[in-house]
Formats: structure tokens, sequence, C-alpha cells
């Protein structure tokens, strides 16, 4: 179907319409990976987004249903050059399209996703609308009005507390967006996770008798969650805590820390980030648009970006807190940040970890 991607900056690029057949609108961003565009449709963190593709082409080895990050496809809109008619891969079990048919996700396509990525590098992320219709501009000022992603981590958040068993440590995950392969990593690990809803009070995690508590990834601006931000205030002292991604952010504003919203965010698998204790640089994933602007007192930078200096991770030894903004559970290639699991369990079970 021809449709039209129309920007909040009034830009308008026409194309075709796939996967489901209408109209959506959603914040404008883009992700420079060249695979991984399973994991990204599914990931949590992506709620509220419309996610260009920089890659030209997308879908060549299909859609297999073990690697999915969630129950479903989380973004708002996907926009590609092209899509492969007929994908080949030894796992693959359907098409891109009939994936986001499946899933009701609308899809973009025939664009120039290289100068839509250029329009978003230097105007910023912004709102975008992808339609078969034909809009006055009140109507198209109307569709973006509507638009809100202040509730993103309710709506992704699971609804009621489950237990994941394991013979080791007792971990809480406080569950903002949680990608299932963060969960398979401290699985892997024989720890036991209890997963609680993102508005957990500080008094009932208590009860379960936990080593440490995990702050996961999630989508949204962290300032706007000041009720977590007061239940982790609640927990910092009381028991470890690590985190990754959104939990990284709200430790920051938990311990007196500030974030602030970057112009186009990081997004792609392609990050190089130094691990400042041990001296080395990794090649990250990541998918985040905020970033920690003011490091806590209580908190020395332990990660940092090459690319742009953003700080990529922060450590207490003292308070026995650990996070990244990076994601160590997403193999963009090199599977080696995964050591950042066994750093967060060394912090909760009180031993010495790369300390300088």
């Amino acid at each position: 179907m021809k449709g039209k991607l129309i920007l909040e900056n009034g830009m308008i690029f026409e194309g075709k319409i796939f996967g489901e057949l209408g109209e959506t609108v959603g914040e404008l961003v883009f992700n420079t990976g060249m695979t991984g565009y399973q994991e990204l449709l599914t990931d949590p963190s992506y709620h509220g987004q419309i996610v260009v593709m920089t890659y030209p082409m997308i879908g060549n080895y299909g859609i297999n249903l073990e690697d999915l990050e969630s129950d479903g496809v989380k973004v708002r809109g996907f926009i590609i050059k092209e899509d492969a008619k007929l994908p080949n891969n030894f796992r693959c079990e359907m098409t891109l399209d009939g994936f986001l048919r499946q899933h009701n996700v609308v899809a973009f396509k025939g664009v120039d996703t290289r100068y839509l990525t250029k329009v978003i590098r230097d105007e910023g992320a912004m709102k975008a609308l992808i339609t078969f219709k034909e809009l006055t501009q009140k109507e198209i000022k109307e569709h973006f009005d509507k638009f809100d992603n202040r509730d993103a981590v309710a709506q992704v958040s699971t609804k009621e507390i489950y237990e994941i068993p394991g013979k080791g440590l007792r971990i809480g995950v406080m569950d903002f967006g949680v990608k299932r392969n963060i969960l398979r990593n401290f699985e892997k690990r024989g720890c036991h996770m209890v997963v609680f809803p993102w508005d957990t009070t500080a008094e009932e995690i208590a009860k379960y008798n936990l080593d440490g508590i995990f702050l996961s990834n999630g989508p949204g601006d962290p300032a706007e969650l000041g009720g977590v931000i007061d239940q982790i205030k609640a927990l910092v002292g009381k028991m470890p805590i690590v985190g990754i991604c959104l939990g990284h952010q709200l430790l920051a504003w938990a311990l007196g820390g500030t974030t602030t919203k970057l112009k186009y965010g990081h997004r792609g698998c392609n990050h190089p980030v130094k691990d400042l204790d041990l001296n080395k640089i990794f090649i990250t994933s990541q998918n985040h648009g905020y970033v920690v602007d003011k490091v806590p007192e209580a908190m020395r930078v332990s990660h940092i970006n090459l690319n742009d200096n953003s700080i990529e991770g922060m450590k207490s030894d003292e308070l026995r807190i650990m996070c990244v903004q990076y994601h160590p559970e997403a193999w963009p290639g090199p599977s080696d940040s995964e050591y950042l699991f066994d750093e967060f369990l060394k912090v909760i079970k009180g031993e010495a970890a790369n300390v300088r």
C-alpha cells in the first residue's frame, strides 16, 4: 500500500506501508545495526518509538521464535529501505513482513533511510507519522498532539510478581522493560530471580530475603519516574544494587545525579566503550536516548563512551552499587561484554571487583 512518512518538522517522504496496513505515530529514532532487527523489534526499551534502520536491506535471515526479547513487538513503527522477500537461514520461521502483520505493527519501506538518518542527526529525534491517508495540517497536528509516551514503563513492565528458580544468589529484578537475555544471563549463572513490577515498593521487596537488586532497562525519561526513584533511594545501603540502561539512569537520580536527553541517542551495535578499571575497550550494543550528565558524589565513573565521552558506567564500592548504560547481554558480534554479569555478582557477594 502506498503511504507517507510525515515528520514533525514538516518533511514528507513517500513510500510503501507493509506489515499492518494502518497508520501510527511515535518518536522517530535510528539504529545503525546491520543485524539484530528481531531483538530490536521486541526490545521493550523501544516502546513508543518508530525506528529507522540505516542498513539498506532488512529481513535477510527472517524471524525465529527463540530470540525474542519480550512477548511481542514493542516498537510503534519500523522504517527500512528494502525488505528481503526470500530470507535464508536454517532457523528462519517466518518473514519480517509476516511477523509485523502478526503483531499489528505498521512498517514503511522504499525511503532513503541514510538521508532520513541525516535529518534526525541534524535536527534531533522528533515525532513522526506513517499514514496512507491524505491529511490536513490540522489532522496531522492532532495526531502528533495525541502521542504521549510518559506511561511507557507501566505499559511494558510485568503486572505480577513472578519467580525464576535457581540455586544461587537470590536476585530481585525491578522490571522496567527487562530483556529476556538479561534474565537468561542471570539464570545461567544459577541465580534465583524474583521479578517485580515497576511500581513495587521497597517495603514489599524487602520481604523476599534477597541478596541484591537488579534495575532493568526500559523506555522513556527517567526523570518522570519520581515514585520509582524514591523506592530506589529507600533500597540504597540496605542491599547491593546493580543496573543496566534505564536502571543506571535511575540510580544516578536516586543518589543525587541527573540525566539529560541526547540529540538523537545511541542506538546500534558498534559503540566503543572503555572500561576504566580494566583499561580495555569493548564494542557494545546500545539503545538509549538519555544519558547521565551529573555523576552522584557517592559514585565514580567506571566506563566512558569513546565516541562522545559520555558516561557509560558508575560504581560505588562502599555502597556496593554498579551500573552500566550499555547492554552487556546483547551480542553485537563479540560477546566479551558479558563479563559484566560476573562483575555484578561479585558486587552482590561483596567481593572486590576490578578495583583500581
